[in-house]
């Protein structure tokens, strides 16, 4: 007979070796990506948004062109073919670093900062984009700067908050593309629609576009992760901008 102690001993063994099998035989989660980018006759089979396994093969047609936002990479698929969305990613960890970089949040102070007079595109997804309508996302709303596409001569825009009626001037000059706004002359409202009235033009006739501000909480988001939460609070003109840049740097 075996006294209980041994048995004791025993059973936790057999236990630790069950579950080292079990854990064995269990299949890793996959890695999936996102679609920030399509374009071409298989766009509605993939659409901005859709995730896709890693290990997952992809068929596209002649005139599709893709882009894939994984946590390895990023992978721009063109048809026709067929292709595994893992296979070939570029890394592109150091463009996306340097447009996500948020800086010494908290500390942008109301003034210039210099640009050049003919931009290559927003620099930051976290630069607001004064000629862009739609929701946008930021972290800091009390830490705002404003991009202008075009930087040349001095101009004034003026952001209105649709909710209060609260009017701030916004004075660009010379070169600079960007503008830091003054947190103490107008407060951004996690949730509130402000309307961004552009300089007249040479016809006198004004434009303005419509932005809803959305606060966000997540820290650390991985590339997927970030470009999901983009879609989800519907940050479009940030997700086309990241979208952008990435298949830019993974070109060959």
């Amino acid at each position: 007979m075996f006294s209980d102690k041994f048995m004791g001993r025993f059973a936790g063994r057999f236990l630790s070796v069950a579950l080292v099998g079990a854990a064995m035989t269990i299949p890793a989660a996959a890695s999936a990506g996102v679609v920030v980018k399509s374009t071409g006759p298989s766009s509605g089979t993939y659409p901005v948004g859709q995730q896709v396994d890693d290990s997952s093969t992809i068929t596209l047609r002649a005139g599709d062109k893709i882009t894939v936002l994984t946590d390895g990479g990023t992978r721009v698929l063109q048809g026709p073919g067929t292709f595994r969305v893992g296979a070939g990613a570029t890394r592109t960890r150091t463009q996306f670093s340097n447009l996500t970089r948020r800086g010494n949040r908290g500390r942008a102070r109301t003034g210039a900062v210099r640009g050049t007079a003919v931009s290559s595109g927003n620099p930051n997804l976290w630069f607001v984009n004064v000629a862009a309508s739609g929701p946008v996302c930021l972290y800091d709303l009390e830490a705002v700067r404003l991009w202008r596409p075009v930087a040349e001569g001095a101009q004034t825009y003026q952001i209105t908050d649709q909710a209060s009626e609260t009017t701030l001037d916004v004075n660009f000059v010379e070169t600079e593309s960007l503008r830091a706004l003054d947190p103490e002359g107008l407060t951004l409202v996690d949730g509130n629609s402000y309307t961004v009235t552009a300089p007249a033009g040479e016809d006198g006739a004004t434009t303005s576009v419509e932005m809803t501000f959305v606060k966000l909480t997540e820290e650390d988001l991985s590339p997927g992760e970030l470009a999901q939460t983009l879609i989800e609070n519907g940050c479009m003109t940030q997700l086309g901008q990241l979208a952008d840049r990435l298949e830019a740097s993974a070109a060959p």
